[in-house]
């Protein structure tokens, strides 16, 4: 069982309740490091895993355009997220393998549009809001499609899951109005521990090695919420507006979300150098049930370095995607509003510049 650790973090795409910014991508995409990988199939045992996330989110986009002047007048919204996965892998033989994912999550959320607002002269009106606790929970069975002990230089994994709404999607905290005023409601879709859905998770794994030190990756992973809404209310613990209820944003809808990475990584005794492209989102519309309700649709394309080390069964990483393109995309209440009004119609959303990854997995057997 000399590389079962690298199960987990060289071909397993992990599950994780995050964000990335105000668009409400959870899930974490764990580093493939692609160390031996042909050497890693063919083993049982257990790998524990815990990864780590943190970003802050503070730019806003319409589209792929950045409005400047959010920061410039000190109105933006800004998100700190740190998130920590515990994952456990079983490798059955060298072609079945299962996983357990559980994260835990920190958010923090200033803005001054849901307390003051963004009008307000008063020293006080910028406040936050916050959330922490066990996210939404993920298991999912992996198999390699071709027999390991021939498909030494390349092969397909395909990952079938559920994923539980374990995370609270209702979790509240205080808005302040004014000095003397607060109320208790709903926090931000983007800092929500959870969807409030239970989900179909799909995957594809796969690695090419080009010689002993230089190999191809390429993931990718999908989770199909069919579940349109969750009942969770918009208006943070204010009044409802008629506008939201006009086009089904008063309540939050628990969208589908994706990841792909892809890229080549090169082998250097104990180290292992990455370099790919990541791309993660949240579509307009499902691809099961509906895609009413409220949703900040967008995605991040970013430059992915990763280092990792390993040494006999533990490895570590590090993994700093920046952001080369950040798109907040209309949504289907953009799309209706546009519709009605004959005003074209795109809501904005923060993003960050950059986020950071890193990890550490031992070999339990």
């Amino acid at each position: 069982m000399k590389h079962t650790l690298l199960i987990a973090l060289a071909f397993i795409i992990t599950y994780s309740a995050q964000s990335q910014g105000c668009v409400a991508i959870r899930n974490n995409g764990s580093t493939c490091t692609m160390m031996e990988s042909h050497e890693t199939q063919g083993h049982s045992g257990w790998v524990f895993a815990l990864n780590n996330r943190y970003f802050k989110s503070y730019k806003h986009f319409v589209g792929t355009v950045e409005q400047k002047e959010r920061v410039e007048k000190g109105t933006e919204v800004i998100n700190h997220v740190f998130s920590t996965e515990m994952a456990l892998t079983k490798q059955f033989n060298s072609r079945w393998s299962f996983g357990m994912f559980v994260p835990v999550i920190s958010n923090a959320r200033s803005s001054m549009y849901e307390h003051y607002g963004n009008t307000s002269t008063s020293p006080n009106a910028r406040r936050s809001t916050h959330s922490f606790g066990i996210g939404d929970m993920r298991f999912a069975a992996y198999y390699w499609l071709l027999d390991p002990a021939t498909a030494t230089r390349r092969n397909l994994q395909l990952g079938l899951g559920i994923k539980l709404p374990t995370g609270d999607y209702r979790y509240q905290d205080y808005f302040y109005k004014n000095d003397s005023t607060k109320v208790l409601g709903p926090v931000d879709q983007s800092i929500q521990l959870g969807d409030g859905g239970t989900g179909i998770t799909l995957e594809l794994n796969s690695f090419s090695s080009l010689s002993k030190e230089l190999s191809l990756y390429l993931n990718g992973f999908y989770l199909s919420n069919p579940r349109e809404q969750n009942g969770v209310s918009t208006s943070r613990g204010g009044a409802v507006s008629a506008t939201n209820i006009a086009y089904g944003t008063d309540v939050m809808s628990v969208p589908d979300q994706y990841m792909a990475r892809a890229g080549a990584n090169y082998n250097l005794e104990h180290f292992s150098f990455s370099a790919g492209m990541r791309i993660e989102g949240v579509p307009a519309e499902d691809i099961i049930g509906g895609s009413n309700g409220f949703r900040r649709p967008g995605y991040v394309l970013s430059a992915e370095p990763v280092v990792a080390y390993r040494i006999n069964k533990t490895q570590l990483y590090v993994s700093v995607p920046v952001a080369v393109e950040r798109n907040r995309t209309q949504s289907v209440a953009d799309k209706l509003r546009t519709t009605k009004t004959g005003t074209y119609t795109q809501g904005d959303a923060a993003f960050a510049d950059y986020t950071i990854n890193f990890g550490v997995s031992f070999a339990l057997k």
